[in-house]
């Protein structure tokens, strides 16, 4: 199979304006995203809407393509992107652009989601420990998964679930596996046609999670399990957050 990387990366963000570019260890935002999939996958572009992004990507030697301002979603993005790459690629793999430190692995954890033919959508997850307390499982800007036996999403959500009715809930991460969603997905070619077309869905707009969409629409969403820790910037203080966490690692390999 043939896997193709796109990177949705716009200017404007409420939180951040220009994250993209914003500087991190020397490098952009979006040059460290790129560089930590080119390789990966059998190709990788960034998908923008901002002339300002494209020579920034261009100037550092990475592959861009150039978007719709309109889009609601990385995932409508992406297939735009995608019908202007061309065909050729069985599965399209969506990064999102503010993760500069995705790990080879989790790429390779997605792509083995579908060694299941019966795989349409692939997407990751990360398993709570005791030491990450009650206060991270109840944070509602970390959706939580369920899977089947299978490793397949029953569901996913901003609330903790499944509830522990018979045990205090400062115990519930002694008494079950909970699951952090990893925003990083995969479609096969077809599918992404597919579920771009959709509407809207009653749970997706209840939870403001577009992936809800797809599960009540039929669409089986596999899921990989990562260990890794990563950072996301979603605001300035991330940034720093981020700063810091590659000072660290670059001391640690002195």
């Amino acid at each position: 199979m043939k896997f193709i990387g796109i990177i949705p990366a716009r200017y404007a963000s409420t939180r951040f304006p220009a994250k993209p570019l914003a500087m991190l260890g020397g490098k952009t935002v979006i040059q460290r995203v790129y560089e930590q999939v080119n390789g990966v996958l059998d190709e990788a572009y960034v998908a923008t809407d901002d002339e300002r992004i494209e020579k920034a990507v261009l100037a550092f030697g990475g592959k861009v393509v150039m978007t719709s301002i309109a889009h609601r979603s990385g995932t409508d993005r992406c297939y735009e992107a995608f019908t202007k790459i061309g065909e050729g690629f069985d599965v399209v793999v969506n990064i999102q652009g503010d993760e500069p430190f995705i790990q080879p692995s989790q790429l390779e954890a997605v792509k083995r989601c579908f060694e299941d033919e019966k795989t349409d959508i692939a997407t990751l997850v990360k398993p709570f420990t005791a030491a990450d307390g009650f206060v991270a499982l109840e944070n509602i800007n970390s959706p939580k998964v369920v899977v089947d036996s299978k490793m397949n999403a029953l569901y996913f959500s901003r609330s903790i679930i499944p509830y522990q009715r018979n045990r205090d809930k400062q115990e519930w991460l002694d008494g079950h596996t909970y699951y952090k969603h990893i925003g990083l997905y995969a479609y096969r070619a077809d599918v992404l046609k597919q579920i771009t077309a959709l509407p809207q869905s009653s749970l997706e707009l209840a939870e403001s999670l577009e992936q809800l969409r797809w599960l009540e629409n039929g669409f089986r969403i596999k899921v990989g399990i990562s260990n890794v820790e990563t950072i996301g910037i979603d605001t300035p203080e991330d940034l720093q957050r981020a700063e810091h966490f590659l000072q660290t690692r670059k001391e640690e390999n002195v």
